[in-house]
């Protein structure tokens, strides 16, 4: 897009790009436009032209771009139309074929293109136009009707400057205040996003919370957005329009969310468009109906790769709050219906996309439970966080964003320390096909075991809240890490920053298995060692119910050994014995000192450190000898020729 956003969501310019075909009029408008007169002579094409910001009410400059038709000058058309903002596409009122072509060719091209900005139609040379010709809205219906694209249409006249400013006046205003983000004109509706942000816009309104902007919380609402007081005639007005539409729009306490809704629904009917844009604009949305990224540019949010970002007990006392209050069956979870009803002031819900499909814990009937969503919204802030500070604000958190987050330690000094402070945890699952990765991480959720095989595809993460001796909470997230996708994950610096602990899953009956397991442990091992990110290891035998592979027993040992990282821990997801595994896994992490796993190239780096190190302090104490031994002699040399003077 050419223009960028202003920090009110107000574009800072707006780039019209004029097509159509050659002799239609494009060059004649462009700068009847700019001059107010009529060009005897134009070049095949203007050079990019540029409306002052004072030309029209918004005041944001405008650049206008004319473009040749030519099929050769095909290739550049292209790229003006993709960086426009919207598009004026011409046809002559004097030539018929010129209209036809735009169904035939220009429209469809457009939608080749991929372009999906407003698109104003204009028939140029009103002024010979034969009036036996179809009018205006006979001739468009059925084009707009097709082509949804089409913002509006209009005729005008160069040479009799009829509606010339008009015609960028409406592709400015399509810019400015687009009719798609907000209104489906198919069903006369106003879109789901659009109602949403309305919603949480009202919530906000309401004050004391009685579901009705009243007299007092309407003007506000008025001064606020648009920096005039309503009259009491005018807010009796509002609320008459209303009323006599529907009825439940007015009730005693003032204008309820559905007569809100109604009167933007009544605005953008009504062509004014900019009314509902300039409400969604002073409460912080952009074009697409979210929340400007400006507002959600946290300065809290820099970090090392090693630091992680977590919710603070404000944020998380708040979430407590919002899910009993949303929880209306008290039954201690959130259904799908109480869930949305939740992020109804949000654009959507924040957990549609895969990433976090199946990954908390739920009741028997599919409801979230509070651990589900704390650890849900744990995960989100972990992995997203931008993303979890949007919807904080969505769904009204009170306080100063930047009060709802914190950044982690970073893992080095966690290490140094001994000690990880953190309240959530990652686990990377490592291991081969068809051992048991994502029966385990479905155990954590409280899922049951499924006998039939499913290779799991993509990322796979669950997450929930670990009871700790002395009863401290933390929540662990576990990510499945696909064998085949293990090179491409180490083939980044930086793989293992996010890591807290590493598990290793081995089918304990298969050596096959084990082999591949290990081969896992020490590439993971040596990646830490090489970049700086050495994480924890944990070694889980899987499929503890067959019979164990002897070579299995004995070569785990052997490497955990050598590695120095604990024995195997044996575990069976189909008799669900998994013991106090993810305990395990959060002291692991916890302690991260203690279970980092050493390579062979690793013991033989640490004893050449070392030995320099213990080179350097001889060397040192042999130099503190030596100055020691000069300074003696000096002494003892002064000393010997004061005694022979004397």
């Amino acid at each position: 897009m050419a223009g960028g956003d202003g920090p009110t969501g107000m574009r800072a310019r707006c780039q019209v790009v004029v097509i159509g075909d050659p002799g239609t009029g494009k060059s004649s408008l462009i700068v009847a436009v700019a001059t107010d007169s009529f060009p005897e002579k134009v070049p095949p094409v203007l050079p990019p032209t540029r409306l002052p910001h004072d030309f029209y009410p918004d005041r944001v400059p405008l650049t206008i771009v004319d473009t040749s038709s030519r099929h050769e000058d095909r290739l550049k058309l292209e790229t003006e139309v993709k960086k426009a903002d919207a598009i004026v596409l011409t046809y002559a009122c004097d030539q018929p074929q010129t209209l036809e072509r735009l169904s035939s060719h220009w429209l469809p091209e457009l939608r080749q293109f991929e372009i999906k900005v407003p698109v104003i139609v204009v028939g140029c040379k009103l002024d010979l136009r034969d009036d036996q010709q179809p009018t205006l809205e006979q001739v468009m219906a059925p084009l707009m009707h097709e082509f949804r694209e089409i913002e509006t249409c209009i005729e005008c006249s160069s040479i009799k400057q009829i509606q010339i400013a008009e015609v960028f006046y409406y592709a400015q205003k399509a810019i400015l205040h687009p009719t798609a983000p907000l209104f489906d004109q198919e069903t006369q509706t106003l879109r789901p996003r659009c109602v949403r942000a309305l919603k949480r816009i009202f919530i906000l309104c309401d004050h004391d919370r009685d579901g009705a902007l009243s007299d007092s919380e309407l003007n506000n609402f008025q001064v606020k957005c648009f920096n005039a007081p309503l009259q009491p005639s005018e807010v009796v007005g509002v609320k008459k329009v209303v009323s006599e539409k529907m009825a439940e729009g007015v009730n005693e306490n003032g204008l309820t969310l559905t007569g809100f809704l109604f009167l933007h629904a009544l605005f953008i009917e009504r062509g004014r468009l900019e009314t509902t844009w300039t409400v969604l604009r002073k409460f912080g949305y952009d074009d697409e109906i979210k929340l400007r990224d400006d507002l959600l540019l946290n300065p809290t949010f820099k970090r090392t790769p090693d630091q992680s970002v977590e919710l603070t007990e404000n944020a998380v006392e708040f979430l407590k709050r919002v899910f009993t209050s949303f929880d209306v069956d008290g039954d201690g979870a959130l259904r799908t219906q109480e869930l949305d009803e939740l992020f109804s002031t949000a654009p959507s819900s924040p957990w549609e996309d895969s990433t976090y499909r199946n990954s908390v814990e739920t009741n028997v009937v599919g409801g979230i439970t509070l651990n589900g969503f704390l650890s849900q919204w744990a995960f989100m802030t972990r992995v997203q966080p931008q993303k979890s500070l949007a919807h904080l604000i969505y769904i009204g958190y009170p306080g100063d964003p930047a009060s709802a987050f914190r950044i982690t330690r970073q893992r080095r000094q966690d290490r140094n320390r001994q000690r990880s402070q953190r309240a959530v945890l990652q686990c990377f699952v490592f291991g081969p096909t068809n051992v048991g990765k994502s029966a385990l991480l479905n155990a954590l959720i409280g899922r049951p075991y499924n006998e039939a095989y499913e290779h799991t595809k993509g990322d796979h993460y669950t997450t929930n809240i670990v009871d700790q001796i002395g009863g401290s909470k933390k929540t662990l997230i576990m990510r499945e890490i696909n064998e085949e996708t293990v090179s491409s994950l180490l083939g980044r610096r930086d793989a293992l920053a996010d890591c807290d602990v590493a598990a290793f899953v081995y089918d304990s009956s298969d050596a096959t298995s084990w082999k591949c397991a290990v081969d896992l442990l020490l590439d993971v091992a040596a990646h830490g060692e090489r970049c700086g990110f050495e994480v924890p290891c944990l070694v889980v035998a899987a499929k503890d119910d067959l019979e164990p592979d002897p070579t299995c027993i004995k070569s785990s040992i052997r490497v955990c050994t050598d590695m120095g990282v604990e024995a195997p821990i044996s575990v069976s997801m189909k008799l669900g014995d998994i013991g106090n595994l993810f305990r395990r896994i959060v002291d692991a992490a916890q302690r991260p000192h203690l279970s980092i796993p050493e390579t062979e190239a690793g013991k033989t780096n640490k004893n050449y450190h070392r030995l320099i190190q213990r080179s350097l302090t001889i060397a040192a104490v042999g130099a503190t000898v030596a100055v020691a031994g000069i300074a003696l002699y000096r002494v003892y040399h002064v000393r010997k020729q004061q005694s022979g003077s004397s």
